[in-house]
């Protein structure tokens, strides 16, 4: 599917496409109307979160049927198939790499720059908070192994777990190579249905700019034009880090790599501004996947990279755990010396692994990997609950980021990378996805 993405997408020229006309435009116009909304009237604002919350189920339903499409697909189409294995190795060595410099980044800023917060436990107001840390669970390797098996075939779609759906996609592909040529009806009418569902996401898309308004609106009106500024320094701080981490490690991976980050970041504006406002990676993982096939990667590589990276490359989820985790440490005035936080590095890369792209699960992850440390009160985690979705702007463009760098990275890894055409598309020279851009 990836070459007929290609040939059917690009078709020379870029044509001037009229300035009102381009959807990033439409979500930032949406973004600006649901702050001022949001800021005037508090109240509707409010009211307001349904249409941000429908975007982002109506999106979530497609994720699951997506990659089944597009990783059976691709992988029934390869003649090697032990190239499978050889993607899923690479992806998860990079995945590690990049995550645990996230870590170590993060870890490192807190500790520099010191937010400085001293407070009380017992004059803090932890009752908001208490549902997440009802819901925490302890990280395990054997746990989290466990969870990638769904319990039935059917409620891996259903219940949406990226990882259990990917399984089931590998199992399906490997059994329709092994039947031959009489499993090609499937893989055709796979096919068909992987196009269907992208015209769906293209349909879809265009709601975005409501989505984003929604999201926006209810997200100022309820917690207020003064939660811009709350714990300020360290909001402030946290951002400054995610773009420490695009521009300090992703700008020399992707030079490497013989393309310029900020060309890349400029093609997935739409993408980046809605996850901005949704604060949910999910919403943008089926257009991030056709992206990225139109801009020359495999089809097989993006299919296995992709939703990989959703679980195991959370680079802006490593940083925001990494930060808040110390963060609240110093807060608390609990000391945690060199060697504790070289242990609490290694929880976090287990422990960030179980964040998806579901808004607000990074929050519930930080309250479990508190409890693991056993040093940290949990309920310290109230302190930064009415921030969260303000930190979370920052670490969900930067986990899109840094997975659609790992795609470009491993395809080139892979020589699945067509750098012909990454060039030219980047570059402005030929028109990619048209009816979404």
């Amino acid at each position: 599917m990836g070459t007929e993405i290609a040939t059917a997408t690009v078709q020379g020229p870029r044509r001037a496409k009229r300035w009102y006309a381009q959807l990033w435009l439409h979500v930032l116009f949406g973004m600006m109307a649901g702050i001022l909304l949001g800021r005037f009237y508090p109240s509707l604002g409010v009211r307001m979160q349904p249409l941000g919350d429908a975007f982002i189920k109506a999106i979530r339903m497609l994720i699951a049927p997506i990659i089944f499409c597009t990783v059976v697909h691709g992988i029934a189409r390869m003649v090697d198939v032990a190239r499978v294995g050889r993607v899923a190795l690479k992806a998860i060595v990079y995945f590690e790499v990049l995550t645990t410099i996230a870590l170590v980044i993060g870890l490192a800023a807190v500790n520099l720059w010191k937010p400085g917060m001293n407070v009380d436990l017992a004059h803090v107001d932890t009752s908001a908070a208490q549902t997440y840390i009802a819901h925490r669970e302890t990280a395990s390797v054997s746990q989290f192994l466990m969870n990638i098996i769904p319990t039935t075939l059917v409620g891996a779609f259903t219940e949406g777990n990226v990882l259990q759906v990917l399984l089931i996609s590998v199992l399906c592909a490997f059994a329709l190579i092994q039947i031959g040529a009489r499993g090609k009806p499937v893989v055709d009418f796979i096919e068909a249905a992987s196009k269907m569902l992208f015209g769906v996401v293209g349909i879809v898309m265009w709601t975005a700019p409501i989505g984003a308004f929604g999201a926006i609106a209810f997200a100022v009106g309820k917690f207020g034009a003064t939660s811009l500024v709350s714990l300020g320094k360290l909001v402030g701080g946290f951002y400054i880090v995610c773009l420490i981490f695009v521009f300090g490690v992703l700008w020399p991976v992707a030079h490497w790599c013989g393309f310029s980050i900020f060309k890349l970041i400029r093609f997935i504006r739409e993408e980046l501004l809605i996850v901005f406002a949704t604060t949910s990676s999910e919403t943008v993982l089926p257009q991030l996947m056709r992206k990225l096939e139109a801009l020359g990667c495999e089809e097989t590589i993006v299919g296995l990279v992709v939703p990989t990276g959703y679980s195991f490359n959370l680079d802006g989820t490593c940083l925001y755990l990494a930060t808040t985790t110390i963060f609240l440490a110093q807060a608390t005035n609990t000391h945690l010396s060199f060697w504790q936080q070289l242990g609490l590095l290694a929880v976090l890369l287990l422990s960030s692994k179980g964040a998806a792209g579901v808004a607000g699960a990074a929050f519930v992850v930080l309250a479990a990997t508190i409890a693991s440390t056993g040093t940290i009160p949990v309920a310290s985690v109230a302190l930064v609950l009415g921030i969260h979705r303000l930190m979370s702007e920052g670490l969900t463009p930067t986990n899109v980021v840094g997975n659609a760098v790992a795609t470009i990275v491993v395809a080139k890894w892979e020589k699945a990378l067509d750098e012909e055409r990454l060039g030219s598309v980047l570059d402005g020279k030929l028109e990619a996805l048209q009816s979404v851009s």
